[in-house]
């Protein structure tokens, strides 16, 4: 792929690719957006309202507020994940990819689109969710801006990780193995339904070492305004992966490795 377009070919070449993975998402938008509502809904009705009266409030705050950000947060992780690492596979699979292989096309417009496309679904899942979550609990719309932010970090990271499984992935298998074996239970290990302070020791040190806790962490501060960690450690551990990924994706884009199998 080389840069031979100008300014305003690659800007076409790169609304050409957002705009396909946004018609793709809404061909099929029943099996995109209703299931997080419904899943969102069901935990805030079985965990929020039943098991929350037994449990009581965490920390001073009522328990369906405090995994409100928690269920938020799985839904940007799982949607901007799944959207890139399968589209990609998809295109890889069918051959499709070849054709903006050969095009002039810059291969950081490659990245950008698929990431952008996933950042996308992210935030519209997102908003469904936090929309459902007005129903069960009072929401400081003051603290938009902040939650808007976090939710876009997130989302891009796990876009760009999603791009990273779509380029290394031989087999459909292995584009389902990381989100079911790995981001699931890092997931549900991160925070969503408890306090760290509930665990014990050794589990509250290794909940350290999980960048989903941080994750989560850093949206239940800009939703409700609560922290175990400090927002700027966890802002931080956000943008270090971040980069990371951009440099990994980018590598992996110059040197073709999954693009010319």
């Amino acid at each position: 792929m080389s840069s031979t377009m100008t300014i305003n070919e690659q800007l076409i070449a790169l609304y050409t690719l957002i705009r396909r993975e946004l018609v793709r998402m809404f061909r099929i938008a029943s099996q995109v957006f209703l299931p997080p509502v419904i899943t969102t809904l069901l935990y805030f009705l079985i965990f929020g309202t039943v098991i929350g009266h037994r449990l009581g409030p965490i920390h001073g705050i009522d328990y369906a507020t405090f995994i409100a950000p928690g269920l938020v947060m799985m839904t940007v992780i799982t949607n901007a994940y799944s959207n890139v690492s399968a589209s990609l596979f998809g295109a890889r699979f069918q051959k499709n990819i070849e054709e903006m292989l050969v095009s002039p096309m810059h291969y950081g417009l490659l990245l950008l689109g698929y990431t952008l496309s996933g950042v996308l679904r992210g935030v519209i899942v997102a908003a469904l969710v936090y929309a459902v979550a007005c129903f069960f609990l009072d929401v400081d719309f003051t603290r938009l801006p902040m939650t808007f932010l976090v939710v876009i970090l997130v989302a891009a990271l796990f876009s760009l990780a999603g791009f990273t499984n779509g380029m290394l992935a031989r087999t459909f298998d292995d584009v389902a193995l990381v989100p079911t074996f790995i981001l699931a239970p890092m997931t549900y290990l991160g925070g969503v339904f408890y306090a760290t302070s509930m665990l014990p020791l050794f589990w509250q040190k290794v909940s350290y070492f999980n960048p989903i806790f941080y994750m989560v962490n850093a949206l239940r501060e800009a939703m409700i305004g609560h922290q175990e960690i400090n927002m700027a450690l966890s802002m931080s551990i956000i943008c270090t992966i971040l980069v990371s990924l951009i440099i990994l994706n980018v590598a992996l884009l110059k040197k073709g490795i999954g693009l010319h199998d």
